[in-house]
């Protein structure tokens, strides 16, 4: 058993490029993955748990995978956006980039979400995948 921050609501598809073993890097903007990454520190011992459910419907027995978190970013970016050309807003959206790789599949025996500016934990176990022969 493992207890390590998680980020929900991440696409099956990336998932999968994540389970394939290179590296990746993924881009984030919802609130609440944003905060989780800005609590980690990269580096050997750094696991982070990564699932589809959304954050609201997250509870125990949910699967995902756990991945090391190798680096983290996060920036904020201006946005002006132009309506009839008259018009104009300017808005500023921040973003996280975090880099990780493939560790195990998981499941999720228990979560901790205290408040919504606070990270997300979840306490998970490793997984085993069988295929029928």
């Amino acid at each position: 058993m493992m207890r390590c921050p998680a980020l929900t609501g991440i696409s099956p598809e990336v998932i999968k490029d994540i389970k394939s073993g290179r590296p990746r890097t993924i881009e984030l903007q919802s609130a609440h993955n944003l905060v989780t990454v800005a609590e980690i520190e990269p580096g050997p011992d750094a696991h982070i748990f990564l699932t589809s459910v959304d954050l609201a419907d997250l509870g125990s027995g949910d699967s995902g995978i756990c991945a090391s978190v190798l680096s983290t970013s996060i920036s904020m970016k201006r946005i002006v956006e132009f309506s009839h050309g008259s018009y104009f807003e300017e808005r500023e959206r921040m973003s996280a980039r975090v880099q990780l790789k493939f560790c195990a599949s998981s499941a999720i025996k228990e979560v901790y979400n205290e408040r919504p500016t606070h990270p997300t934990y979840v306490e998970v176990v490793k997984t085993s995948c069988f295929h029928a022969g």
